[in-house]
Parts: C-alpha cells; sequence; structure tokens
C-alpha cells in the first residue's frame, strides 16, 4: 500500500463526533470530487476506505443513492479503481441544496456555511484531501497537494489553509494539466495538517523517517570526513616512507640521530599510523606537533640526498 493510501484508510477510520463535523465531512469530499454540478456528481478513487466512506455518508445525511462501481487499474490488475455517482439528477439537485449551492452562481466556491461549526474545518480538509488529494512517501520527497478541478475553488482552499493557525503554513498553486495543484511543502508542515486532519500516525511517520535521514546524513557525513582523513594520511605516510627508504639506500638509518631514527623506524612498522599516533608509540613520548617537525627534517635530508 502506498504511503498515501494508508494515509488515507487512517483517515476513514477516524472518529466523527457530531453531526455537524459529518457534514463538513461529506462537504468536503462532495465540493473535491472529480465532478460537483446540480446535474452530476462524481469521484473517482483508488482508495477502497475513501470510497466506502463517501457511499456511507452521503446517503446517511441526505437519503441519496450512491452508485458505486469498481474496475482494476491497469498497472497488471494489482488494485482497483472506485467511481462513485448519484446517478438520480433531482438526487444531485437535493445535494446541491444540502450544501447551499445554487445553479446560478458563475463558479463554484466553498460555502463556509457548512464549516462554520466547532471543530468542523479538520473534517472538511480532511474530506478534502480523501476525495482530491495525495502526500508523497516520505522516504522519496516531502510533499502533499489537493488536485482541485476549478481554479477560484483551488483558491479558496489555499486561503482556508493559510488561515489555520494550528499547522502554520503557506501553501501555493500551481496548474497542471488542466488542474489546479494546491501543494504543501516541508517534512514539519506536512505532519503538521495531517495531524491537524487526524492522521497523526502517518505525521508520526513523516517524523520518524525525517529523524532517520537525519541521523543517516550525519553519519555519512562522518564516514565521508573519516574516509577523506584516512586517505590524506595514507598519502602523507607514503611520501614519508618515500623519504625514509632513500635515506636507508642512501646512507642507512645509522646515519641518523637517535631521534630521527627512531621515528624512522616506528614509521616503517606502522605505516597506517596518524602523527599524533607515532607521538604516542616514541620513547618518551612527543606531542603531534613535535612529530611534524621531525618528519619534516626527514623529509629535508631526503631531498638533500636525492640533489646529490
Amino acid at each position: 500500500m502506498s504511503f498515501s493510501k494508508q494515509t488515507k484508510a487512517e483517515l476513514c477510520s477516524a472518529k466523527i463526533i457530531t453531526e455537524e463535523q459529518r457534514k463538513a465531512l461529506a462537504y468536503g469530499m462532495v465540493l473535491f470530487s472529480k465532478v460537483f454540478s446540480h446535474t452530476t456528481l462524481s469521484l473517482t478513487t483508488e482508495c477502497r476506505p475513501a470510497a466506502l466512506l463517501y457511499a456511507e455518508q452521503l446517503p446517511s445525511l441526505t437519503g441519496v443513492i450512491v452508485e458505486l462501481t469498481a474496475n482494476l487499474t491497469r498497472r497488471g490488475g494489482q488494485g482497483s479503481i472506485y467511481t462513485l455517482s448519484v446517478p438520480n439528477r433531482n438526487d444531485c439537485e437535493k445535494l446541491y441544496d444540502f450544501f447551499g449551492h445554487s445553479e446560478k452562481q458563475p463558479s463554484l466556491r466553498i460555502n463556509r456555511a457548512n464549516i462554520d461549526g466547532d471543530d468542523c474545518l479538520p473534517f472538511f480538509i480532511r474530506g478534502a484531501f480523501l476525495s482530491c488529494g495525495n502526500v508523497t512517501d516520505p522516504e522519496k520527497d516531502y510533499h502533499l497537494e489537493f488536485v482541485v478541478p476549478h481554479m477560484n475553488l483551488a483558491s479558496d482552499l489555499e486561503r482556508i489553509i493559510s488561515e489555520i493557525q494550528e499547522i502554520n503554513t503557506e501553501p501555493h498553486t500551481i496548474k497542471r494539466k488542466g488542474s489546479y495543484i494546491v501543494y504543501i511543502k516541508g517534512s514539519d508542515n506536512i505532519a503538521d495538517i495531517l495531524t491537524y486532519m487526524g492522521a497523526s500516525m502517518s505525521a508520526l511517520d513523516i517524523i520518524q523517517n525525517k529523524m532517520l535521514k537525519s541521523v543517516r546524513n550525519s553519519v555519512n557525513r562522518r564516514i565521508n570526513s573519516e574516509t577523506a582523513n584516512i586517505k590524506k594520511t595514507a598519502n602523507a605516510a607514503a611520501k614519508q616512507l618515500n623519504a625514509i627508504e632513500i635515506i636507508q639506500k642512501k646512507r642507512g638509518l645509522d646515519f641518523l640521530p637517535e631521534e630521527l631514527k627512531e621515528l624512522a623506524q616506528v614509521r616503517i612498522e606502522n605505516p597506517e599510523y596518524t602523527l599524533r599516533e607515532l607521538g604516542a608509540a616514541l620513547s618518551p613520548p612527543i606531542s603531534r606537533s613535535g612529530v611534524n617537525h621531525r618528519i619534516q627534517r626527514l623529509m629535508e635530508i631526503a631531498e638533500e640526498l636525492t640533489d646529490k
């Protein structure tokens, strides 16, 4: 099951307490259906719980007859597309009137009278999301959107979401393939609106995923840094060993002062050691800067012997 379907299934199982909340939910589903007019009502969804909720709420609220059909998808027949419609034109007119709309309206807009009751707005947004919403798998991206068929309706939805103080987010709208996409970006914003609609478990999934990504990125940065340091140490050690080899061939290590000879021998025996580890292996131990100073002396001696 996709993350979007999982989220919708959770929303469909969330509790509805009052009759006003039921009406707000049904209004969100109806208003953002594929087609909603005084003559036609049609919704298409791949989410079975959303289809069943739609088919249950409208008749119980208004007494209209809802027709539900299911067809296999083209993607290997692994899912179904559910189509819901109100076949009777009189029932369509009844629904239109029930939610306070008129065929004389120049364009479809949100009738706020249906969502003015206490705690009704979250149910309205939930219904809209069930009808036309999608949310991306947080493993891939943080993106939630409503695919709205009408420009003014999209504008109303964008405005009403931006006014919700509990989520404090600014949605945006773009046009895509004849529809208007009201979208929200950012893991925190999406988690907030999912919680607001009633999908707290899906919101928690997003928060946990963000934390895992943060830890994973931190570990990757540390590994990359350690790898770079190891490579740097290995390259430096190779140059030092090359210098020691030149001294050994040209004059022998006994030619060196005792402190440089000891360092050269420790480096030959421990090519992987950092300067700090080399210093700790000397007797007596010396600091990293002390080791670096002696290394520079070895490099200079090797260079002088090479020039001769």
